[in-house]
């Protein structure tokens, strides 16, 4: 197969665990005699610094013509502490996602079994935790008129049936694949636009039989994501509510930086770790690469590449197995740093079926991992 591949690796940490994936997807084309091409873009803090712009016209051609996009991640403190600021690295990501109507969110919350005590939460509480988060992106809050005063300011939060039937529909299939059960979350009780959403959802359940469908007001929602994650099977939501429970589910998995994500229509798909930029840790080689090397599965996954996806996420079951990851997340090592986790699953994927693996530069005092 062949796929063009918009890189947009942003700001902070962005570059770095992008770099990972860009490098697990070229062992990828190498093992199964695919041909992937990258092409780099701007977006983000270095977009603004270069061109003024946290989304260049160029970028969005870009990706506009490719198959694909990987996304790193955008922010910086600079933006952050001016409340002034005019254009920000966020407005990159949020008229990327507008611009091509990237409507579709997807985030698997997955509990691994090798750091269950990673998390802060009771083991016996998260064991077998497996959610699919889907999250209406191009809607709500972050997309409403927007006014801001010395004195007042408004968002205005506004959806239409078209935008939460087409998700809907998306978040009705994937709960046949699974377990059969799909939660709405909404706050149903003081906003009009959940009462549509409530509605909609309710109206096009009887064409998914076969599906259980529950409802949950967004704090009640929060609240149930910490006492019993493993209720959930695929949860139902707007943009900010989604927003929040994604972040909220990395205290399941223990770190965010394994939390992986796709945004999707019938014609584009991005896909990007749901961390931030957190620039104080750039460039120092402790930025967790998992939630970037996962994103590409998903992308292998969105092309059909199931097998080419099922190795990827073998590797990182083997690097998390190994302890052959960074320190947010090591037990035993270290010295394990950003680029030598990518070493160890590209490794991986060149050599899955050896069982003395050469992985390359992870050296841990006098010994070798093997």
């Amino acid at each position: 197969m062949k796929l063009n591949i918009a890189v947009l690796p942003g700001d902070g940490i962005g570059p770095e665990v992008t770099a990972q994936a860009v490098k697990v997807l070229k062992a990828i084309a190498m093992e199964f005699g695919h041909i992937f091409t990258f092409n780099k873009a701007l977006v983000g803090a270095a977009a603004i610094e270069k061109t003024g712009s946290a989304l260049p016209e160029e970028t969005v051609s870009i990706c506009k013509k490719a198959d694909a996009i990987l996304f790193g991640a955008i922010g910086s403190a600079k933006y952050d502490m001016d409340p002034d600021a005019e254009v920000r690295p966020e407005h990159g990501l949020l008229g990327l996602r507008k611009s091509l109507d990237l409507y579709a969110n997807i985030r698997p919350v997955i509990a691994y079994e090798d750091l269950l005590n990673k998390s802060s939460l009771k083991i016996k509480q998260i064991r077998d935790t497996n959610i699919l988060i889907y999250r209406e992106l191009t809607g709500g809050l972050y997309f409403g008129e927007k006014k801001l005063t010395n004195d007042s300011a408004s968002d205005i939060c506004e959806y239409s049936r078209f935008e939460i039937e087409r998700i809907a529909h998306m978040a009705f299939k994937a709960a046949q694949t699974r377990k059969g059960k799909l939660t709405l979350v909404d706050k149903a009780n003081a906003l009009a636009t959940s009462r549509l959403w409530r509605k909609v959802v309710q109206e096009m359940a009887t064409q998914y039989p076969d599906v259980k469908l529950n409802f949950l007001y967004i704090d009640n929602a929060a609240m149930e994501l910490i006492i019993n994650p493993r209720q959930f099977d695929v949860i139902l939501t707007e943009n900010m509510f989604g927003d929040i429970l994604s972040e909220e589910a990395s205290v399941i998995v223990g770190t965010i930086g394994l939390l992986a994500s796709a945004s999707i229509n019938e014609k584009h798909a991005m896909f990007e770790p749901i961390h931030g930029a957190y620039g104080k840790f750039a460039n120092k080689g402790v930025a967790n690469p998992i939630a970037s090397i996962l994103s590409a599965a998903m992308l292998l996954d969105h092309f059909g590449l199931d097998k080419e996806a099922a190795l990827v996420r073998k590797a990182v079951h083997k690097s998390l197995k190994l302890h052959i990851t960074t320190p947010d997340l090591n037990m035993k090592y270290d010295n394990i740093s950003t680029t030598k986790v990518g070493d160890f699953i590209e490794d991986f994927i060149n050599n899955p079926e050896e069982t003395n693996l050469n992985f390359k530069n992870i050296h841990l005092g006098q010994s070798t991992i093997i």
